[in-house]
């Protein structure tokens, strides 16, 4: 493929990606950013351009041996520069698809992904705002400060990131870059050793409520939003909390997305006797499939083949949301959809089970 023709041929206008139609980017770009960490630059092949706000993500499918690997990646590039996006990636020891991407794809690959999903966006607003990032969860963090310095709002934003090295602290030199440029913008980078580096000006360590209070002071009257490993966001969650920090002003996205169960009957196995088989119809993608009332919706239409977006697989983060036109469920959820939500006939697949037959509006 002629990569060339996705970048320049012509400056006329072109079509949107449509999430609900589109599935296939090229990757036009390969950047190594540290020494476990790559950045993958993605297009349309027909030249769309992507609508996503900084903080989204896409779900990748990988051709990794017979069946594809669903991975979820945040987007790291600005979505002011919509020709393509930008996903990056540690190389996770022993991980099978953080191995396979730092090894195998290249610029010119083709790839099947779904997006952008996600709700962990900036906030509408002018007022001030603590980004919290540790290792690689910096990347949606990354795309809402490269939003930032490109639309050139006007910010009160202070951005700490933990790394566990100096040497780990990935966009180090641009995040540095950036901060010269944006006067609205505090920067802390919190390495937790100095393994690698011969000296260093700052603070060295772990996030603590002493080390949040000297470097926020005024923390109780901000947005805050945070990403990173479990552990670092339970202590960034109850650090926020004991310093006043109100819980609709926290905001966090969890980037270890699960998969569905595998307890769950595959298609075409018998279902126990006591559970009741119903029809579920997806009136987008003119398929009707059955559904035991032990299954859950969102199990059953992947091992279907039905291109329905997902992430945590648990009731979560919303990215599977769907109209539900008609019919009932049991839906069992852990914060991902609003009742004022459910009240508009909304409903979360992966974890609600059918009680009547359904239309679904996917």
């Amino acid at each position: 493929m002629d990569i060339k023709t996705l970048t320049s041929a012509s400056n006329a206008p072109t079509d949107v990606w449509d999430p609900e139609l589109d599935d296939t980017l090229v990757c036009i770009d390969v950047h190594q950013e540290t020494h476990d960490v790559k950045s993958f630059t993605f297009a349309s092949p027909q030249g769309k351009r992507f609508a996503f706000q900084a903080g989204q993500y896409f779900l990748f499918d990988f051709p990794l041996g017979a069946d594809a690997e669903p991975r979820c990646y945040s987007i790291s590039s600005s979505p002011q520069r919509p020709n393509a996006f930008t996903v990056t990636v540690k190389r996770v020891p022993d991980g099978r698809v953080s191995n396979w991407l730092h090894d195998n794809l290249k610029s010119g690959a083709t790839v099947k992904a779904q997006g952008p999903l996600g709700h962990f966006i900036r906030p509408s607003g002018r007022g001030k705002k603590l980004l919290l990032s540790g290792g690689s969860g910096i990347t949606p963090v990354m795309s809402i400060v490269r939003d930032l310095a490109d639309t050139c709002d006007p910010t009160d934003v202070v951005f700490i990131h933990a790394a566990r090295t100096p040497l780990d602290l990935i966009f180090r030199d641009e995040l540095s870059t950036i901060t010269t440029k944006m006067k609205g913008l505090r920067l802390h980078f919190l390495p937790e050793h100095l393994t690698g580096e011969r000296w260093w000006p700052g603070i060295t360590g772990r996030i603590t409520p002493e080390y949040i209070t000297m470097a926020v002071p005024d923390i109780a009257e901000r947005i805050v939003m945070c990403c990173g490993p479990a552990p670092f966001m339970a202590a960034a969650r109850k650090i926020s909390a004991d310093l006043g920090v109100p819980t609709s002003n926290y905001i966090e996205e969890s980037f270890d997305a699960a998969m569905l169960d595998e307890s769950e009957l595959p298609i075409g196995e018998a279902a126990p006797v006591v559970a009741k088989t119903f029809q579920v119809q997806f009136l987008k993608q003119a398929r009707t499939i059955e559904v035991a009332s032990e299954q859950t919706v969102l199990g059953c239409a992947k091992k279907a083949g039905l291109r329905l977006p997902s992430s945590c697989a648990n009731g979560v983060c919303g990215t599977c949301k769907s109209k539900l036109v008609s019919g009932s469920v049991e839906m069992k959820h852990n914060g991902g959809i609003r009742q004022r939500e459910v009240d508009a006939g909304l409903f979360l697949p992966c974890c609600s089970k059918p009680l009547s037959d359904l239309v679904i509006d996917r």
